[in-house]
């Protein structure tokens, strides 16, 4: 590894939390020529590694958000109907999509959640992705600059809305999995995320724990991102405020926990538990069963596998 190449990744160890394997291996690829796919749960920073990285390499960054509305059309661009109809099919007629603007200009096109969008939109890159150029009627040929390169990212199939991704796509990209990180590196994010309202270290380390136990619970199939975690800190210091007592009173932090966390996670199906019988359940395993008597609301908890 040369001078360059370490200060590269020393910069970029200033902007992402961790994930110094990820980022010799996205750096690497996009070096290569290749495309790049990330995949795994939500909230493991696929989006912060491409954006940190996209910035440090100084490439461009044209960004698409993948879902079931996105059509060839928005993709690629098309022609203003009122303008052809005084001008015809001009090239300076047509309004070009994130994807032709990425082919000229020779930069990073960044597919967000690349499998909740349509096969016949996924076509369309699959094309670009082969030949490197795309044909679009009227216009004509567009060919990719140096330096375009698709990277995209996706959530596990079992997400609701998401679809299997052909072999297409994996045949032409370079796969990296990301799962959730180490428990230091999580709390690290949180206090960057939190700013001022991390300053109990303590109770941050127990609010990342309180999230990465969702993801474990037998009754639940899902649990919570780092972004449980995140948000639980901020709720508790605004609603700590708001009820004059510390963010860590354990009245306002249960709260902020239940609202934050209460719909990120998903229950397994047949389950009799609610998600905030749950949260409720591993918050008092993580701080103890501090609340006084007149502060608890709700039912009390089942055992764990009613």
């Amino acid at each position: 590894m040369d001078s360059a190449d370490r200060d590269l990744l020393e910069r970029l160890a200033q902007r992402v939390v961790g994930r110094r394997r990820e980022l010799e291996i996205v750096v690497a690829s996009l070096a290569a020529g290749r495309h790049v796919l990330l995949e795994g749960p939500p909230g493991t920073g696929k989006s912060t590694l491409l954006r940190a990285v996209a910035d440090e390499l100084q490439l461009g960054f044209a960004f698409v958000e993948g879902n079931a509305e996105l059509t060839p059309a928005r993709l690629v661009g098309h022609f203003d109907p009122a303008r052809v109809i005084s001008e015809g099919y001009k090239p300076e007629v047509f309004e070009p999509g994130p994807l032709v603007r990425a082919l000229e200009e020779g930069c990073l096109l960044y597919v967000e959640e690349i499998n909740r969008i349509p096969e016949e939109t996924l076509n369309v890159l699959i094309t670009v992705m082969s030949e490197g150029e795309l044909h679009i009627p009227r216009l004509g040929r567009v060919s990719a600059s140096p330096g375009f390169r698709l990277v995209a990212a996706m959530n596990p199939f079992d997400a609701v809305g998401t679809a299997r991704i052909s072999s297409a796509v994996y045949d032409r990209t370079c796969r990296l999995a990301m799962d959730y990180q180490a428990a230091v590196e999580e709390q690290d994010v949180v206090v960057r995320a939190v700013g001022e309202a991390a300053a109990d270290e303590v109770w941050i380390g127990k609010v990342v724990e309180l999230t990465r136990l969702t993801r474990v619970h037998p009754d639940l199939r899902i649990g919570s991102s780092v972004r449980g975690a995140i948000d639980t800190a901020l709720v508790a210091a605004s609603l700590g405020s708001i009820r004059g007592r510390p963010g860590t009173d354990p009245s306002v932090c249960l709260d902020a926990a239940l609202v934050a966390l209460s719909g990120r996670v998903r229950v397994r199906e047949g389950s009799t538990r609610t998600s905030e019988e749950i949260v409720r359940e591993l918050w008092e395993d993580v701080f103890g069963r501090r609340l006084p008597p007149d502060q608890r609301e709700g039912k009390a908890p089942a055992p764990t596998r009613a």
